[in-house]
């Protein structure tokens, strides 16, 4: 019997682009989008300092579409899933390496507009709609999060995830 191991990874970070959802020659979607996440610190003699991490996150079926309709540039995401290094040979002919996270799970931490977008930034929010969102949300895969004070009205057909 082979001994257990754990390959997991759980980050928070802002979209560095719009994921891109395409679907393989089977048909399953796969989407795959850059997130960013930041480390601040102070040096021993006072200094502020940040390091920003780039990561290249890959999402499939279900979860992939949930990533193309939820998710644009800017938003805030948590992202749980798996770390993948794979190598392949480039145009040029040469071996290129390349890490990925394969995502498993993810909650939206971005409020959505009324419009319906993502937004950036959550500083014109009430501050009852900020506590609301601060809660933790279910996972995406699970259900996708509607605005609390949207009537069933409100809700467009399309905006339901199944």
């Amino acid at each position: 019997m082979s001994s257990r191991s754990l390959n997991k990874v759980a980050l928070i970070g802002n979209l560095t682009r719009d994921p891109e959802l395409r679907y393989t020659p089977q048909g399953t979607a796969v989407a795959q989008f850059g997130l960013a996440t930041n480390r601040d610190w102070v040096t021993a003699n006072g200094e502020k300092k940040e390091e920003v991490q780039y990561h290249r996150i890959i999402a499939w079926s279900k979860l992939a579409e949930l990533c193309s309709q939820l998710l644009s540039k800017g938003s805030k995401v948590f992202v749980e899933g798996r770390i993948v290094y794979r190598q392949f040979e480039g145009k040029d002919g040469t071996q290129k390496n390349i890490t990925e996270i394969v995502m498993d799970n993810m909650i939206v931490l971005t409020p959505k507009s009324p419009t319906g977008q993502s937004t950036a930034s959550d500083e014109d929010k009430p501050e009852e709609k900020k506590s609301k969102d601060a809660l933790k949300g279910k996972k995406a895969d699970d259900s996708a999060q509607v605005e609390e004070n949207k009537t069933n009205e409100d809700i467009d057909d399309e905006e339901i995830p199944f």
